[in-house]
């Protein structure tokens, strides 16, 4: 068995992609993520990229910005929204407390890469 990118595993005696039972990211960073990498994203396309509903990024969208996560604001031409992230706001648990939400923000906002690479790991991991 070897594993492939965003955590399958393919087997390689039948070939069968198999989809992992958890992930360490909840839905609600995924989308803090999203649009902290796009202010100006839709959120049908936010919801199609975390493989759930737009209902269910709403409602993620209104905790993060009930929270002071993420403030929405009516973009330039009037129709579209923006989001702006509040990368000095505080992860919630207490595991966390005292940890703003800006280096996840820094480590996992821009697009994977060479450069985004740790040192000492195989390019493309």
């Amino acid at each position: 068995m070897i594993h492939g990118g965003a955590g399958q595993r393919y087997d390689m005696a039948d070939g069968a992609r198999h989809h992992p039972s958890w992930t360490f990211l909840t839905n609600h960073a995924r989308v803090l993520l999203m649009l902290a990498r796009d202010p100006g994203v839709r959120l049908k396309d936010v919801a199609t990229d975390c493989g759930v509903t737009e209902r269910t990024v709403q409602a993620i969208v209104a905790d993060l910005e009930a929270d002071g996560y993420v403030t929405r604001m009516r973009g330039s031409d009037g129709r579209r929204n923006r989001y702006e992230i509040n990368a000095k706001a505080q992860f919630r648990h207490p595991a966390e407390a005292g940890h703003e939400i800006a280096g996840l923000l820094d480590l996992l906002s821009a697009p994977a890469g060479p450069s985004n690479t740790p040192p000492g790991s195989p390019p493309g991991r």
